[in-house]
């Protein structure tokens, strides 16, 4: 609320009077009075720091900060820096590739400013301890603490010219918003006259409820109340509409923690002060059940009615006879593993507003998949889907969560039935309660091999918790068992997965898509087994990996496998690092070391199902040529690779190109930014729709392959040799979209649907990785620090290299987050306090290896990679611990606690 005592402020060098209650944070007076909204908000609780600000030259939490207490002192924010343009630290970002999603960013840009005004050369350690209030979840902090140590470096390097992007360090095409602080996100985006919305949500994980006197309610707070009765659709969605259940608002019974139940929508005014505690629900809290095994028994009630033992679905993949070849097998290794939940814990919370155009509803918020939201949206609010239009915000980190709907149908309903726009934003421990999560595994493995340590055979069988809802349950269930095998020769192979409901939170993708708890249980039994041979580790794996013409568990036979090119990679720093660790142990002393190797396979795009893209390249009668780039650039860098793909298709400078991202109105469909296919699927209908535009521009010129083409005064410009031509575009006939020419091409990769036997092809192309870990171990405390990872990954043609490294380094983050901290607990850790993530302090040295071994599929060559990052480390950082005191690990996350037992444990079998 804006009422209260005037006061004087003094932002970036210009004063200001603003009417501010004195506790009223600072955060909401720049954003909301001021309009600065390059300040972030990320939790309101001063953990994240991403609304870091500068007064007088000092570091603070805008969001704890009460406007009072700085009036009559000098504020900066992020975009102070940028007058005229980025300056030299922000130039450092964009150089280094420190900007992915970009919500942290301002904040990080802030705590370094301050820092190298104070320092003008700082260490290292310093810039660490500068940084470490800002948390950021894409990045993993190196190239951000590269870029402040680099700050006086030298510029951008040259624009690569025609047919020579694809493999240079372009700087991300749209990062200069981002570090000067102008990119617009949900939260960012403001109408007049708009309706701020809000959630009522159920305190109990499943509960019966119903509702007294809305009407009296609604009316004596000056607000309007909508419910489940409103929704003039089928009130329920998911991203396979085939399994749809998840209600946009429930009706009459809450079956997890933090779902919807009604909406109050007012102007902000009311809302500020409105106590949603007051709401008039009446609440039965019933029975939960929140662990698979009891979900499974014969006498546990049914989450959903239709779907018995609460098994949303089974994946199942066999090939030859397991059991007998375990039974055949020298020697056979076993265990059971189990994970918990995972939260996605990006820095923006979700955010968006809807309104109306005529009868268009139009929808701008966080999101990874713009089709998938207008199509769920349009089915609960009972529209046509072309009256529907979403308009994607930039996103402040997805991984996965922001794939699922999540606000787009609440605002969109408001709108609809007021008239006027609905905004709503999530807080923090409401994004946390009620979005979905990394689904926790119980999983049981055996494997064997010969006495010359080659693999025989393996079983694996594994519980998902799905919780309430579907979500992307069925494709973990299915997509797990294709890949539990690992990137080997696996003669004789059987795997099932099952989805398994409880009233816990709904989860769904997370990268990786159940491969990385799967791979967990996989590659340490495979330490396990070297060890029962007498193999060293890499060794073993590289014995046993697949290469070309080998025979995937589903019966394909591969092409461009480069998981033996990734572990030869590893093999000087494998050496190296025993020789260290062998150093370090020789001490004494309670602190131990290990080392620890994984490595991983992954599958780009959906699972044995089709999985288009449609790219779209047009010239205007001006001259300007324009990609039509739909796929969600949620900071993986997809505006700027498969620009880089289409201008070398093209023939064209990549900076030449005009990029209109992701929006269903202008935008053709290339799918969700998930299962790391953006790259795959949508940079081939790029690479394909640059190669049609070409030929047409080469057949008016009647210029040969080899021409080079380029923008020139407003014509197209061709030159081959010592002959040019020019198009003049002003010229020629303007067609339905405005162009002169045009070119759009989709792309579908080949696979084929899975047999009862999951027998097929479910991926057209693969990644590859593997990760060496190295870890101390204090066997005193149960501490573990991972010192060093070096993660070698094939991505079959390096598009960008710079975005490249930023992805291995933001997926070893959150690998090791899932190995040894992060554990969400429902109704505890609803914030990013009681939530561990690895903050700047917690991260190991980094060193990346690019390999090339091209795809014959791929673009230009080129795999997926985002999510094969993050699968190997943490099974390296386990497999490293076990080598350093012995301590296997049965249930992740690697507490303290829980090393301390398997310590102890160890001890005692010795």
């Amino acid at each position: 609320m804006k009422d209260g005592a005037g006061l004087d402020l003094v932002v970036n060098g210009e004063p200001h009077h603003v009417l501010a209650a004195p506790g009223r944070r600072l955060s909401d007076v720049l954003r909301n009075d001021l309009g600065l909204i390059g300040t972030k908000v990320g939790c309101d609780a001063g953990d994240c720091g991403a609304c870091s600000v500068l007064v007088d030259g000092e570091v603070v939490c805008a969001c704890l900060t009460p406007v009072a207490h700085v009036a009559g002192q000098r504020i900066e924010t992020v975009e102070a820096l940028a007058d005229p343009g980025p300056d030299d630290l922000q130039r450092a970002f964009l150089r280094h590739g420190a900007a992915q999603c970009g919500i942290c960013t301002p904040g990080m840009l802030m705590a370094a400013t301050a820092l190298v005004r104070r320092i003008q050369t700082p260490t290292r350690a310093e810039v660490e301890d500068a940084l470490g209030g800002v948390l950021c979840r894409c990045t993993g902090y190196t190239k951000i603490v590269d870029a402040v140590l680099d700050v006086a470096g030298q510029g951008a390097g040259p624009e690569p010219i025609g047919g020579e992007a694809i493999g240079a360090r372009v700087e991300r095409l749209d990062g200069v918003a981002k570090v000067v602080g102008t990119e617009s996100y949900g939260a960012d985006a403001v109408a007049e006259e708009v309706l701020e919305v809000r959630a009522v949500r159920s305190p109990f994980a499943h509960a019966r409820f119903d509702f007294s006197d809305l009407a009296g309610w609604a009316s004596a707070h000056g607000v309007q109340v909508f419910t489940a009765a409103d929704i003039p659709g089928e009130n329920s969605f998911s991203v396979i509409p085939a399994f749809a259940d998840q209600p946009a608002l429930a009706e009459g019974v809450a079956r997890m923690r933090g779902e919807a139940v009604a909406l109050v929508a007012g102007d902000a005014e009311v809302m500020d002060g409105l106590d949603l505690e007051e709401f008039p629900v009446r609440w039965e809290e019933l029975p939960a059940i929140e662990d698979v095994t009891e979900a499974r028994k014969a006498q546990a009630a049914l989450i959903h009615a239709d779907r018995a033992e609460n098994i949303l679905i089974a994946g199942h993949v066999e090939r030859g006879a397991a059991q007998e070849a375990l039974a055949r097998s020298a020697h056979v290794v076993e265990r059971a593993m189990q994970s918990g939940y995972v939260e996605h814990a990006y820095i923006e919370p979700e955010a968006g507003i809807a309104w109306m155009e005529g009868d268009v509803l139009n929808i701008r918020a966080c999101t990874q998949a713009p089709i998938m939201d207008r199509d769920d949206t349009a089915r609960v609010l009972g529209l046509a889907p072309e009256k529907v239009r979403i308009r994607p915000a930039a996103t402040g980190g997805g991984f996965g969560s922001k794939l699922d709907v999540s606000l787009q149908p609440l605002i969109g309903l408001v709108a609809l039935r007021t008239g006027r726009a609905a905004r709503m934003v999530y807080s923090r421990r409401e994004s946390m309660m009620s979005t979905t999560k990394r689904h926790p595994s119980k999983m049981m493995a055996r494997i064997g091999c010969d006495d010359a340590g080659r693999l025989t055979g393996m079983w694996f069988d594994g519980d998902f918790n799905t919780g309430a809802y579907s979500s992307w349950g069925p494709t973990v269930a299915v997509r797990v068992p294709v890949h539990a095998s690992g990137p080997y020769v696996m003669p004789a192979y059987r795997a099932e997965a099952r989805a398994v409901h409880t009233h816990g939170p709904v989860s769904g993708a997370f990268r990786g898509f159940g491969v990385p708890q799967a791979a967990i249980i996989q590659e340490t039994l495979f330490d396990e087994l070297a060890e029962a041979v007498g193999l060293d580790r890499l060794a073993f794996r590289l014995r046993n990996a697949m290469r070309d013409g080998d025979v995937s568990v589903c019966g394909q036979h591969m092409r461009g496998v480069g998981i033996a090119e990734c572990l030869e990679a590893l093999q000087a720093s494998w050496d190296a690092a025993m020789d260290r660790v062998r150093e370090l142990n020789a001490l004494g002393g309670t602190v131990r070391h290990g080392i620890g190797v994984a490595s991983c396979w992954y599958g780009c795009g959906n699972t044995a199902l089709p999985n288009p893209s449609t790219i779209r390249i047009g010239l205007t009668p001006k001259g300007q040529v324009v990609l039509h780039q739909g796929a969600m650039d949620i900071g993986q860098g997809a505006n700027t690779v498969i620009a880089q793909i289409a201008a070398d298709a093209l023939g064209m400078p990549v900076h030449m190109l005009e990029l209109v991202d992701a929006d269903t109105g202008v935008t053709p469909d290339c799918g969700k930014t998930s299962a790391s296919r953006q790259t795959v699927v949508t940079g081939k209908a790029a690479m394909l729709a640059g190669q049609a535009l070409r030929a047409q521009v080469l057949a008016l010129t009647n210029m040969g392959d080899g021409a080079g083409i380029t923008l020139g005064d407003g014509a197209l410009v061709v030159s081959d040799g010592a002959r040019s031509a020019r198009i003049d575009p002003a010229t020629l006939a303007v067609n339905e979209h405005g162009y002169v020419l045009m070119a759009e091409e989709s792309y579908d990769p080949p696979t084929s649907a899975l047999d009862e036997n999951g027998q097929g092809t479910p991926y057209a192309v693969y990644g590859y990785g593997a990760q060496l870990a190295e870890v101390a171990v204090d066997t005193r405390l149960g501490t573990v620090r991972v010192e060093r990872i070096t993660a070698a990954h094939d991505l079959g043609r390096v598009i960008n290299p710079l975005l490249a490294e930023g992805q291995i380094e933001g997926g070893i983050a959150q690998g090791l987050g899932l190995a040894l901290m992060e554990e969400y607990v429902p109704g505890r850790t609803d914030n990013l306090h009681d939530y561990l993530i690895p903050t700047i302090g917690d991260m190991p040295e980094i060193r990346s290896i690019l390999i090339e071994k091209p795809d014959p599929e791929g673009p230009f060559g080129a795999k997926g990679l985002g999510e094969h990052v993050l699968i190997p480390t943490a099974p390296a950082i386990l497999n490293a611990i076990r080598h350093a005191c012995g301590a296997r690990i049965d249930q992740l996350p690697a507490r303290p606690d829980r090393v301390l037992a398997a310590i102890r444990k160890a001890e005692g079998n010795q």
